[in-house]
């Protein structure tokens, strides 16, 4: 049976994916240091939380409250960072990491261009199912340019 080509919202020339980099760039910039902010936050809460006896009411059951509140809060709006990237068409893939995709019809078949944060323009793709292991610079060689 053959594999079935996903479908995307769009799918981006190169020179669309870099004119779109100063908005991707300030939302994943966000969403990573965000992304960073509560998985630390959560590493701290956990050894916290693996000191306490859940049985006990203690001084800081409250405050440890407050916090999983903030975090669940925080969690909600790298939701709406992703959200926002997905409605440009772009394919977050690793908030971290800073890593986004965008779909694209290259040499006629589909793939992705990938970007991570840092890189001042897309100059990779890989095929959809490489994933960031199988970028490959992007030196366009055939007719169908990306």
């Amino acid at each position: 049976m053959p594999r079935q080509t996903p479908e995307f919202q769009r799918l981006f020339t190169l020179d669309e994916a870099n004119a779109m980099l100063p908005l991707v760039r300030a939302i994943v910039t966000d969403l990573q240091q965000l992304t960073r902010d509560i998985v630390d936050r959560r590493e701290r809460l956990a050894m916290l939380r693996g000191d306490r006896d859940p049985q006990r009411n203690d001084l800081y059951s409250e405050e440890l409250s407050q916090v999983e509140d903030e975090l669940e809060k925080d969690a909600r709006q790298i939701r709406a960072y992703v959200e926002e990237l997905l409605e440009l068409g772009v394919e977050p893939k690793d908030g971290l990491e800073g890593l986004v995709d965008f779909p694209c019809q290259m040499d006629g078949r589909v793939v992705y261009l990938c970007w991570k944060l840092g890189e001042s323009e897309v100059q990779y793709w890989h095929d959809l199912d490489a994933g960031f292991a199988g970028r490959q610079s992007l030196t366009v060689t055939s007719g169908d340019k990306a």
